[in-house]
């Protein structure tokens, strides 16, 4: 059994893999519970990515004599990192795009992750990240929008609403919703002209909004970032 954690900017998350399979999955908002966890159960290896918890603090907790890994950018990965930057690159969307390739080994993938920030990732058939795009995501918006202005009120999400706001509520609400919405739908037709073949890969807390409103056929995976950890994992521990 092996457990991936992903430590986030709210929580803690947990996946058990019996190899490639997910068995269990856990969360933790605070550190002390994944600490419990770890030390009341035992495992085969662990890694861990964290963009805000000491990484190797939380391997302590684990007493597997296995591998323990962490996540950073110059780990060996199963992908092929053609980005300019790879050091400032977020753990997080390394992890999505090995997600991506475990469940589409040989073809070009867009994943989007519909998290604090909406981040566009492109990986292609021959397993080279190219890069992508990441833009502010919907709490962001309505935040910056009230917190730039000096009479815009912050104003709530909404899965429903009308494209014509009749009320500063509503027009703040159509504004981002509608507004994010086309978006997505925008940056997947950009792909999909020059990757006509590209699967189209959804993950985050807030893919379910998008589930019923993207033109294009894709794939809602929440689980994606922890299949990434595993799969990660798995290239450290078979070669």
């Amino acid at each position: 059994m092996n457990l991936v954690i992903d430590s986030g900017n709210t929580r803690f998350k947990v996946g058990i893999f019996d190899g490639a399979v997910l068995v269990q999955k856990e969360f933790f908002d605070q550190a002390d519970g994944l600490k419990k966890f770890m030390i009341d159960n035992s495992f085969d290896h662990v890694l861990v990515s964290s963009v805000n918890y000491n990484s190797d603090e939380i391997l302590t907790w684990s007493s597997t004599t296995g591998k323990k890994i962490i996540l950073t950018p110059d780990l060996k990965l199963p992908i092929i990192l053609s980005y300019a930057t790879p050091v400032t690159l977020g753990v997080d969307r390394i992890a999505a795009v090995c997600g991506a390739l475990e469940m589409f080994p040989s073809q070009d993938c867009l994943v989007i992750d519909a998290g604090t920030c909406i981040t566009y990732e492109f990986i292609n058939h021959e397993k080279k990240y190219l890069g992508g795009g990441i833009s502010p995501g919907i709490a962001m918006r309505f935040e910056a929008m009230h917190t730039f202005t000096s009479k815009l009120p912050l104003v709530k999400p909404t899965h429903e609403v009308s494209l014509i706001g009749n009320s500063t509520e509503s027009c703040l609400q159509s504004g981002v919703m509608h507004g994010i919405v086309a978006e997505v739908n925008g940056i997947i037709e950009k792909y999909k002209n020059l990757y006509p073949a590209v699967q189209v890969i959804l993950c985050g807390g807030s893919s379910s909004f998008f589930e019923n409103k993207v033109k294009h056929p894709i794939f809602v995976t929440p689980d994606l970032v922890l299949i990434g950890l595993n799969r990660i994992l798995r290239h450290h521990v078979e070669f």
